[in-house]
């Protein structure tokens, strides 16, 4: 006979259906509840047949959106896609994930095209012209379907701080090339970017070593 298991004070736990089975009895049970979920997948995945390119928003306050979206890129890569990368901050410093992409540069191209942050350049001027320059080879990849994923890294920024003209940028994404995948990171995402996005991922930060007094460091923030 098996033993119910104890409930100590305080604890809220009810008895699980399998505590009174033998080990025999829970493989079977485990077998029999994963077939039915398997089944249940395999009807809800027969419904999904559409097949196109999608636009996939990054955002929040949490680290994580670029790194993500590299992700992305990386598998497309795998795949064998060409993959256009415009980069509307990071400019200035060098980082891993573009030493990497370096090697397959015949089928990815990357322009770090940002002047830093707007704390870094301190010109408004200066960084409205950047991101107008790095909009309009956001543009060209985009029109060019050749390109089956472009990345816009923190495009989200020069949104927010109304570098862009978001009408324009909107219009942009919508009428992409039907099979191209196009991916938005940054913060404060706009509404109206979200609204037409397929895809959209907020990152929240729970622990985060800065405000322990660790600095950015390579492999893990650039």
């Amino acid at each position: 006979m098996t033993d119910t298991p104890s409930r100590g004070p305080g604890s809220s736990r009810r008895p699980k259906k399998t505590d009174m089975m033998s080990e025999e009895e829970r493989n079977a049970y485990h077998a029999q509840k994963m077939a039915k979920k398997k089944a249940a997948r395999e009807k809800i995945l027969a419904t999904k047949t559409e097949e196109r390119g999608l636009l996939i928003v990054h955002t929040g306050k949490g680290k994580g959106k670029s790194t993500a979206a590299f992700g992305m890129v990386f598998r497309a890569i795998g795949h064998g896609f060409k993959v256009g990368i415009v980069q509307f901050v990071k400019g200035k410093w060098g980082t891993g994930e573009r030493d990497v992409l370096e090697r397959f540069s015949d089928q990815v191209t990357i322009k770090a095209m940002g002047e830093g942050f707007t704390w870094d350049t301190q010109d408004r001027a200066r960084d409205i012209a950047a991101a107008r320059a790095a909009w309009q080879e956001a543009r060209r990849m985009i029109a060019d379907e050749s390109y089956r994923m472009v990345l816009l890294d923190e495009l989200n920024i020069c949104l927010r701080y109304d570098y862009l003209d978001l009408d324009e940028v909107v219009q942009t994404l919508k009428t992409k090339p039907r099979d191209t995948h196009v991916i938005v990171t940054g913060r404060n995402a706009r509404e109206e970017l979200i609204e037409i996005a397929d895809l959209v991922t907020e990152m929240t930060q729970v622990k985060h070593p800065f405000r322990a007094g660790v600095k950015a460091q390579p492999g893990i923030e650039f």
